[in-house]
Protein backbone atom coordinates (compact mmCIF):
# COMPACT_ATOMS: atom_id res chain seq x y z
CA UNK A 1 0.00 0.00 0.00
CA UNK A 2 0.80 3.64 -0.68
CA UNK A 3 1.79 5.11 2.65
CA UNK A 4 1.03 8.72 2.13
CA UNK A 5 -1.56 9.92 5.19
CA UNK A 6 -4.38 12.80 4.45
CA UNK A 7 -5.44 14.98 7.10
CA UNK A 8 -9.55 14.49 5.13
CA UNK A 9 -9.36 10.61 6.23
CA UNK A 10 -12.20 9.28 8.87
CA UNK A 11 -10.75 8.08 12.18
CA UNK A 12 -14.17 7.11 13.25
CA UNK A 13 -14.23 3.71 11.54
CA UNK A 14 -15.21 0.76 12.51
CA UNK A 15 -12.97 -1.80 12.08
CA UNK A 16 -14.63 -3.42 8.79
CA UNK A 17 -17.72 -1.77 7.19
CA UNK A 18 -19.50 -1.11 3.66
CA UNK A 19 -19.94 2.02 2.38
CA UNK A 20 -22.25 3.03 -0.33
CA UNK A 21 -20.28 5.05 -3.07
CA UNK A 22 -22.96 4.81 -6.11
CA UNK A 23 -26.87 4.57 -5.26
CA UNK A 24 -27.92 5.03 -9.72
CA UNK A 25 -28.73 2.72 -11.77
CA UNK A 26 -26.68 1.30 -14.53
CA UNK A 27 -26.58 4.79 -16.56
CA UNK A 28 -26.18 7.00 -13.44
CA UNK A 29 -27.79 10.40 -12.58
CA UNK A 30 -28.86 12.60 -14.82
CA UNK A 31 -28.81 10.46 -17.78
CA UNK A 32 -27.55 11.18 -21.07
CA UNK A 33 -30.61 12.31 -23.32
CA UNK A 34 -33.07 13.26 -20.67
CA UNK A 35 -34.57 16.03 -20.90
CA UNK A 36 -37.46 15.26 -18.22
CA UNK A 37 -37.94 16.77 -14.61
CA UNK A 38 -36.02 14.34 -13.43
CA UNK A 39 -32.76 15.42 -15.29
CA UNK A 40 -33.73 18.88 -15.46
CA UNK A 41 -33.49 19.51 -11.58
CA UNK A 42 -29.87 18.17 -11.46
CA UNK A 43 -29.07 20.91 -14.43
CA UNK A 44 -31.00 24.20 -12.47
CA UNK A 45 -29.30 22.95 -9.66
CA UNK A 46 -31.15 21.22 -7.36
CA UNK A 47 -30.56 17.74 -7.36
CA UNK A 48 -26.69 16.53 -7.15
CA UNK A 49 -25.08 14.18 -9.41
CA UNK A 50 -25.58 10.34 -8.20
CA UNK A 51 -22.77 7.88 -9.28
CA UNK A 52 -24.07 4.24 -10.59
CA UNK A 53 -24.33 1.61 -7.84
CA UNK A 54 -21.00 0.59 -6.36
CA UNK A 55 -19.82 -0.62 -2.27
CA UNK A 56 -16.69 -0.44 -1.00
CA UNK A 57 -16.16 -3.31 1.11
CA UNK A 58 -13.21 -2.31 3.71
CA UNK A 59 -11.56 -3.71 6.36
CA UNK A 60 -9.09 -1.31 7.69
CA UNK A 61 -7.56 -3.65 10.37
CA UNK A 62 -6.29 -5.49 7.63
CA UNK A 63 -5.73 -2.65 5.03
CA UNK A 64 -7.60 -4.03 2.42
CA UNK A 65 -10.89 -3.05 0.20
CA UNK A 66 -13.09 -4.55 -2.43
CA UNK A 67 -15.01 -3.17 -4.97
CA UNK A 68 -18.52 -4.43 -5.84
CA UNK A 69 -18.96 -3.42 -9.14
CA UNK A 70 -16.76 -1.41 -11.22
CA UNK A 71 -18.94 0.95 -12.83
CA UNK A 72 -18.74 3.90 -14.89
CA UNK A 73 -17.93 5.93 -12.67
CA UNK A 74 -14.75 3.74 -11.43
CA UNK A 75 -12.45 7.36 -11.11
CA UNK A 76 -14.52 9.59 -9.08
CA UNK A 77 -15.85 6.56 -6.46
CA UNK A 78 -11.98 5.43 -6.28
CA UNK A 79 -11.14 8.89 -5.27
CA UNK A 80 -13.86 9.16 -2.85
CA UNK A 81 -13.19 5.84 -1.20
CA UNK A 82 -10.02 7.30 0.02
CA UNK A 83 -11.47 9.34 2.75
CA UNK A 84 -12.11 6.00 4.40
CA UNK A 85 -9.30 4.11 4.42
CA UNK A 86 -6.27 4.44 6.75
CA UNK A 87 -4.20 4.59 4.27
CA UNK A 88 -4.34 6.18 0.52
CA UNK A 89 -4.29 3.14 -1.78
CA UNK A 90 -5.82 2.85 -5.30
CA UNK A 91 -5.33 -0.66 -6.00
CA UNK A 92 -8.75 -2.71 -4.84
CA UNK A 93 -7.55 -5.99 -3.71
CA UNK A 94 -10.54 -7.61 -5.13
CA UNK A 95 -13.38 -6.05 -7.43
CA UNK A 96 -16.52 -8.66 -7.33
CA UNK A 97 -19.11 -8.25 -10.41
CA UNK A 98 -22.63 -9.05 -10.51
CA UNK A 99 -23.39 -9.07 -13.97
CA UNK A 100 -22.58 -8.56 -17.61
CA UNK A 101 -24.50 -4.87 -17.76
CA UNK A 102 -22.82 -1.56 -18.64
CA UNK A 103 -23.22 -0.29 -14.84
CA UNK A 104 -21.70 -3.30 -12.82
CA UNK A 105 -18.23 -3.86 -15.11
CA UNK A 106 -17.48 -1.29 -17.80
CA UNK A 107 -15.44 0.65 -15.08
CA UNK A 108 -12.73 -2.24 -15.61
CA UNK A 109 -11.88 -0.34 -18.74
CA UNK A 110 -10.00 2.10 -16.16
CA UNK A 111 -7.66 -0.48 -14.79
CA UNK A 112 -5.72 -1.00 -18.55
CA UNK A 113 -3.17 0.53 -20.57
CA UNK A 114 -4.59 3.67 -21.39
CA UNK A 115 -5.95 4.95 -18.16
CA UNK A 116 -4.34 3.16 -14.63
CA UNK A 117 -2.33 0.44 -16.01
CA UNK A 118 -2.69 -1.93 -13.31
CA UNK A 119 -1.30 -5.03 -12.35
CA UNK A 120 -3.26 -7.95 -11.44
CA UNK A 121 -5.92 -6.65 -9.74
CA UNK A 122 -8.14 -9.47 -8.80
CA UNK A 123 -11.90 -9.31 -10.35
CA UNK A 124 -13.98 -12.26 -8.84
CA UNK A 125 -16.70 -13.32 -11.18
CA UNK A 126 -19.16 -16.38 -12.24
CA UNK A 127 -17.97 -18.96 -15.26
CA UNK A 128 -20.48 -16.98 -17.86
CA UNK A 129 -18.83 -13.42 -16.93
CA UNK A 130 -15.44 -14.88 -17.02
CA UNK A 131 -16.01 -16.34 -20.22
CA UNK A 132 -17.66 -12.80 -21.47
CA UNK A 133 -14.22 -11.36 -20.31
CA UNK A 134 -11.71 -13.14 -21.39
CA UNK A 135 -13.58 -13.14 -25.05
CA UNK A 136 -14.30 -10.02 -26.09
CA UNK A 137 -12.35 -7.12 -26.40
CA UNK A 138 -11.25 -4.58 -24.61
CA UNK A 139 -11.85 -6.57 -22.03
CA UNK A 140 -9.74 -9.78 -22.97
CA UNK A 141 -6.76 -6.85 -23.21
CA UNK A 142 -6.66 -6.44 -19.55
CA UNK A 143 -6.60 -10.05 -18.85
CA UNK A 144 -3.83 -10.55 -21.88
CA UNK A 145 -1.90 -7.66 -20.46
CA UNK A 146 -2.40 -8.80 -17.08
CA UNK A 147 -4.25 -5.74 -15.49
CA UNK A 148 -6.56 -7.69 -14.13
CA UNK A 149 -6.70 -11.33 -12.74
CA UNK A 150 -10.37 -13.32 -13.52
CA UNK A 151 -10.78 -15.01 -10.41
CA UNK A 152 -13.74 -17.63 -10.20
CA UNK A 153 -16.59 -17.84 -8.11
CA UNK A 154 -19.06 -20.52 -7.77
CA UNK A 155 -22.87 -20.08 -6.54
CA UNK A 156 -23.38 -20.79 -3.19
CA UNK A 157 -19.82 -21.27 -2.34
CA UNK A 158 -18.02 -18.88 -0.05
CA UNK A 159 -15.14 -17.23 -1.02
CA UNK A 160 -12.81 -16.02 1.83
CA UNK A 161 -11.14 -12.26 1.33
CA UNK A 162 -9.85 -11.58 4.53
CA UNK A 163 -9.34 -13.34 7.99
CA UNK A 164 -12.50 -11.48 9.11
CA UNK A 165 -14.29 -11.18 5.70
CA UNK A 166 -15.62 -13.64 3.42
CA UNK A 167 -18.41 -13.41 0.23
CA UNK A 168 -20.90 -16.01 -1.18
CA UNK A 169 -22.38 -15.38 -4.63
CA UNK A 170 -26.31 -16.29 -5.13
CA UNK A 171 -27.57 -16.64 -8.40
CA UNK A 172 -30.55 -14.56 -9.47
CA UNK A 173 -33.32 -14.50 -11.96
CA UNK A 174 -32.34 -11.77 -14.50
CA UNK A 175 -31.91 -10.55 -18.17
CA UNK A 176 -28.75 -12.62 -18.55
CA UNK A 177 -27.89 -11.65 -22.32
CA UNK A 178 -23.92 -12.29 -21.95
CA UNK A 179 -23.46 -14.03 -18.25
CA UNK A 180 -25.45 -15.45 -15.04
CA UNK A 181 -25.99 -12.92 -12.30
CA UNK A 182 -25.55 -13.15 -8.92
CA UNK A 183 -26.54 -10.87 -5.65
CA UNK A 184 -23.82 -11.27 -2.86
CA UNK A 185 -23.81 -12.51 0.87
CA UNK A 186 -21.17 -10.67 2.69
CA UNK A 187 -20.21 -11.96 6.08
CA UNK A 188 -18.04 -11.24 8.98
CA UNK A 189 -17.26 -12.37 12.37
CA UNK A 190 -20.61 -10.10 13.99
CA UNK A 191 -22.45 -9.83 10.89
CA UNK A 192 -24.29 -10.77 7.66
CA UNK A 193 -25.52 -8.65 4.47
CA UNK A 194 -27.13 -9.24 1.64
CA UNK A 195 -26.80 -7.20 -1.85
CA UNK A 196 -28.79 -7.91 -4.66
CA UNK A 197 -28.51 -4.74 -6.57
CA UNK A 198 -30.57 -6.38 -9.79
CA UNK A 199 -33.74 -9.05 -9.79
CA UNK A 200 -36.81 -9.68 -12.46
CA UNK A 201 -38.89 -10.33 -9.92
CA UNK A 202 -39.15 -11.79 -5.78
CA UNK A 203 -41.32 -14.17 -7.06
CA UNK A 204 -39.52 -15.36 -10.07
CA UNK A 205 -36.40 -16.37 -7.81
CA UNK A 206 -36.70 -19.92 -6.15
CA UNK A 207 -35.42 -18.41 -2.79
CA UNK A 208 -37.95 -16.78 -0.55
CA UNK A 209 -36.60 -13.38 -0.18
CA UNK A 210 -38.81 -13.31 3.06
CA UNK A 211 -36.82 -15.77 4.92
CA UNK A 212 -33.39 -14.45 3.39
CA UNK A 213 -34.08 -11.70 5.00
CA UNK A 214 -34.85 -13.12 8.13
CA UNK A 215 -31.59 -14.88 8.10
CA UNK A 216 -28.94 -11.22 7.45
CA UNK A 217 -28.57 -7.94 9.32
CA UNK A 218 -28.60 -5.60 6.58
CA UNK A 219 -30.45 -5.97 3.10
CA UNK A 220 -29.12 -3.60 0.09
CA UNK A 221 -31.96 -4.68 -2.40
CA UNK A 222 -33.24 -3.54 -6.03
CA UNK A 223 -35.40 -0.46 -5.79
CA UNK A 224 -34.69 0.68 -9.38
CA UNK A 225 -38.13 1.52 -10.46
CA UNK A 226 -40.74 2.92 -8.25
CA UNK A 227 -44.04 2.26 -9.33
CA UNK A 228 -45.50 1.14 -12.98
CA UNK A 229 -45.55 3.45 -15.76
CA UNK A 230 -42.40 5.10 -14.50
CA UNK A 231 -41.02 5.24 -18.32
CA UNK A 232 -43.51 6.69 -20.44
CA UNK A 233 -43.58 4.91 -24.29
CA UNK A 234 -41.70 2.17 -22.96
CA UNK A 235 -42.43 -1.35 -22.35
CA UNK A 236 -41.62 -1.80 -18.70
CA UNK A 237 -41.62 -5.62 -19.19
CA UNK A 238 -38.18 -5.57 -21.37
CA UNK A 239 -36.47 -4.36 -18.17
CA UNK A 240 -37.96 -6.26 -15.48
CA UNK A 241 -37.68 -5.24 -11.93
CA UNK A 242 -39.58 -5.24 -8.68
CA UNK A 243 -41.08 -1.93 -8.48
CA UNK A 244 -40.98 -0.61 -4.58
CA UNK A 245 -44.67 -0.33 -4.29
CA UNK A 246 -44.68 -3.71 -4.66
CA UNK A 247 -41.85 -4.72 -2.15
CA UNK A 248 -43.38 -1.97 0.07
CA UNK A 249 -46.58 -4.22 0.18
CA UNK A 250 -44.73 -7.88 -0.04
CA UNK A 251 -42.77 -7.22 2.91
CA UNK A 252 -45.51 -4.55 4.79
CA UNK A 253 -46.28 -7.89 7.50
CA UNK A 254 -42.81 -8.02 8.30
CA UNK A 255 -41.12 -7.24 12.26
CA UNK A 256 -40.42 -3.51 12.53
CA UNK A 257 -36.74 -5.63 13.30
CA UNK A 258 -36.82 -7.05 9.83
CA UNK A 259 -37.98 -4.17 8.13
CA UNK A 260 -35.32 -1.92 9.42
CA UNK A 261 -32.97 -4.27 7.40
CA UNK A 262 -33.98 -3.06 4.16
CA UNK A 263 -32.47 -0.73 2.05
CA UNK A 264 -33.27 0.07 -1.45
CA UNK A 265 -31.00 0.90 -3.90
CA UNK A 266 -29.98 0.62 -7.64
CA UNK A 267 -32.29 3.66 -8.61
CA UNK A 268 -33.41 4.39 -11.88
CA UNK A 269 -33.09 8.22 -12.82
CA UNK A 270 -37.00 8.76 -13.03
CA UNK A 271 -37.12 6.96 -9.33
CA UNK A 272 -38.29 9.85 -6.58
CA UNK A 273 -36.64 7.72 -4.20
CA UNK A 274 -33.15 9.37 -5.54
CA UNK A 275 -34.19 12.68 -4.79
CA UNK A 276 -32.63 14.65 -1.78
CA UNK A 277 -36.69 14.67 -0.82
CA UNK A 278 -39.88 13.34 -1.94
CA UNK A 279 -42.85 12.32 -0.99
CA UNK A 280 -42.42 8.88 -1.99
CA UNK A 281 -38.87 9.05 -0.33
CA UNK A 282 -40.92 9.74 3.29
CA UNK A 283 -43.31 7.13 2.79
CA UNK A 284 -40.71 4.29 2.54
CA UNK A 285 -39.00 5.83 5.39
CA UNK A 286 -42.19 5.81 7.44
CA UNK A 287 -43.04 2.33 6.80
CA UNK A 288 -39.72 1.30 8.50
CA UNK A 289 -37.49 0.72 5.37
CA UNK A 290 -34.19 2.65 4.17
CA UNK A 291 -32.76 4.46 1.27
CA UNK A 292 -29.45 4.19 0.46
CA UNK A 293 -27.39 7.52 0.19
CA UNK A 294 -23.50 7.92 -1.10
CA UNK A 295 -21.43 7.71 1.83
CA UNK A 296 -23.63 5.79 4.11
CA UNK A 297 -21.54 3.56 6.16
CA UNK A 298 -22.84 -0.07 7.65
CA UNK A 299 -20.81 -1.67 10.01
CA UNK A 300 -19.83 -5.39 10.09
Amino acid sequence: MNEKQDSEKRTDLPDQFIVVLGIAQDAGYPQAGCEKKCCAAYYAGKEEKKSVTCLALVDRKAQQYWLLEATPDFAAQLKSLQTYLPVTDYSPDGILITHAHIGHYTGLMQLGREAMGAKEIPVYVMPRMDSFLRNNGPWSQLVSLSNIRLTSMAADSSVKLSAALSITPVKVPHRDEYSETVGFIIQSEKKKLLFIPDIDKWEKWERDITEQIKQVDVALIDGTFYKNGELPGRDMHEVPHPFVEESLQKFSALSSKDKSKFVFIHFNHTNPLLKKESDEKGKVRKEGFAVAEEGMVIEL
